[in-house]
C-alpha cells in the first residue's frame, strides 16, 4: 500500500485537503486500498485559514510516508511559518519517493532545498516572490502542475486535483486516473502544460444571455459559428448581439470565437498526439496552415514547439 502524508503547516488552506478524495477514490476505483492518507503537523494540530481545527499525527524527522503533499497557506510571505517545519521537510524527504507542494506549498519545498535547480510552478498570484526569494529554481509561471523528477509542484486550487490525478495515473494507469476523474464530476483532466488562466472566465459576460452564446460556442468549436448563429442562440438580432458582446466581454465576437479555438487547440496539442490536421479541424481553424498562423499570433510559438514544450513540462 503507498504511503500519503499529508504536511499541513499552519494556516493552511482547506483545498489542499481537498485532494484527498483523489485517494479516497482511487481506492474505491481500483476495488482495493491502492492508498492510506493521513495527516501530519507540528505538535499534532493544524488549524485552516478558514479556521479548521485538524487533529493530526505529530510531524518529526522519523515520520515516514512514500508521496508527501504539502498544503500551501493564502499569504506564504505575510504568514510566518516555524522555521522547523521546512527543515523537518527536508529530513523526511531523503527518505520519500516523491514529495509534492500544492499551490503556495512550494514554498516551504523551496526553503527545505528541494527545489534548488529545479523547474516549478505555483500559484500564478506567487510566482515571482517565489523566484524573487529562491532564485536557483527555474519557475514556470503559467503551469497546471510541474513534474521534475521526484519533486512535483502545482498551482493553485483546482490545479492541486489536477496534480493528485497525475499521482494517481503515475501509480495506477490512465484508466483508473480517468475514472477518479469521471467520479470528482471534474469537466477535463488537464494536462501539467496547460495555462493556468480560461479564456471563458478572461471574458467574463455579464448577461445569461452572452454567457449561452459563448457556452454553444465552446461545444461547437468545429463549426463555423457565424455571428447570425451566435445571435440566434442568445436570441437577439446579429447588429444587437455583436453590439451586447463587445460591451461585456471587451472582444468582437470573432475575436473572442478565436480565443476559444486557440485554447482547445492548445489542450488537445499539449495533452494528445492528434496530428495538426485533426487539432485545426475539431477546433474550427480550416486547415493546418491557418491553425499555426493563429496559434502564432496568439502564443508566440508554433503548435510543434508547444506540443515538445509539454511533453517536457509533464
Amino acid at each position: 500500500m503507498h504511503r500519503i502524508g499529508y504536511l499541513l503547516p499552519e494556516g493552511f488552506q482547506v483545498m489542499g485537503l481537498g485532494t484527498q478524495a483523489v485517494f479516497e477514490f482511487a481506492n474505491l476505483v481500483a476495488g482495493q486500498p491502492c492508498y492510506a492518507v493521513e495527516n501530519y503537523a507540528l505538535n499534532g494540530a493544524a488549524r485552516a485559514s478558514s479556521g479548521l481545527a485538524i487533529q493530526a499525527r505529530a510531524l518529526t524527522a522519523r515520520s515516514e510516508a512514500d508521496t508527501w503533499l504539502v498544503a500551501g497557506v493564502i499569504s506564504p510571505l505575510l504568514a510566518p511559518m516555524a522555521p522547523e517545519f521546512p527543515r523537518l521537510v527536508g529530513k523526511i524527504a531523503a527518505r520519500a519517493r516523491r514529495m509534492a507542494g500544492l499551490c503556495t506549498g512550494a514554498f516551504v519545498l523551496a526553503d527545505a532545498g528541494l527545489l534548488d535547480g529545479r523547474r516549478a510552478t505555483t500559484h500564478w498570484h506567487w510566482a515571482e516572490a517565489l523566484q524573487r526569494r529562491h532564485p536557483g529554481i527555474q519557475v514556470e509561471a503559467d503551469r497546471i502542475y510541474i513534474a521534475d523528477g521526484p519533486v512535483w509542484t502545482s498551482a493553485g486550487m483546482t490545479a492541486e486535483l489536477d496534480l493528485a490525478l497525475a499521482l494517481v495515473e503515475k501509480d495506477l494507469g490512465a484508466e483508473v486516473a480517468r475514472s477518479v476523474a469521471h467520479q470528482l464530476v471534474m469537466h477535463q483532466r488537464r494536462s501539467g502544460g496547460q495555462s493556468q488562466h480560461s479564456e471563458m472566465l478572461r471574458l467574463a459576460p455579464k448577461s445569461d444571455r452572452i454567457q449561452q452564446a459563448l457556452e454553444y460556442a465552446r461545444r461547437n468549436l468545429a463549426q463555423p459559428l457565424s455571428v447570425e448563429e451566435l445571435a440566434g442562440v442568445a436570441r437577439l438580432s446579429p447588429r444587437q448581439f455583436s453590439r451586447v458582446f463587445t460591451a461585456e466581454t471587451g472582444q468582437s465576437p470573432a475575436k473572442a470565437i478565436e480565443g476559444l479555438r486557440l485554447e482547445a487547440a492548445r489542450l488537445m496539442i499539449q495533452s494528445s498526439r492528434h496530428p495538426l490536421e485533426v487539432v485545426a479541424r475539431e477546433t474550427g481553424f480550416r486547415d493546418r496552415r491557418h491553425l499555426r498562423e493563429a496559434f502564432l499570433r496568439g502564443f508566440g510559438v508554433p503548435p510543434r514547439a508547444a506540443r515538445r514544450e509539454s511533453r517536457i513540462a509533464s
